[in-house]
């Protein structure tokens, strides 16, 4: 698989503007991933931070199923219920856990009023490629 990553523009962003990807054999689609554990009980009330790194996991198990890891990942969607504790919180060791792999996925990161439970705070969906 070749990526060229687009970025016409010099001011950062935390992610790449746009990928150009060839030469690849499956794509994989994650559905939106929160702090929900195997059981499915919700994980880590009032914990932006931690809900980050638990949907994070479950969209790695995801693409481990897939035979695909983090490093696979050519666009992510962010919905949180917080902007603020998103940017305060959650924002940089999210953007720190996707560099281990080199990626800076293009995506949007959107505020919303809520998601399918109450106490969840983040979802994360993964588009992957390899």
């Amino acid at each position: 698989m070749k990526i060229r990553k687009l970025n016409p523009w010099t001011y950062p962003e935390g992610m790449d503007q746009g990928l150009m990807i060839s030469d690849f054999n499956r794509l994989v689609f994650v559905s939106g991933q929160c702090a929900v554990g195997p059981d499915g009980a919700s994980l880590h009330p009032a914990n932006m931070a931690a809900q980050v790194q638990a949907a994070l996991d479950n969209v790695e198990t995801v693409l481990i199923e897939a035979g695909l890891s983090l490093a696979n990942i050519v666009r992510m969607n962010t919905y949180v219920t917080d902007m603020d504790a998103f940017l305060e919180q959650a924002a940089e060791p999210m953007g720190q856990r996707l560099a281990r792999y080199d990626v800076s996925p293009p995506g949007i990161l959107a505020g919303i009023t809520e998601l399918g439970r109450k106490d969840l705070l983040v979802e994360i969906e993964a588009f992957a490629a390899a």
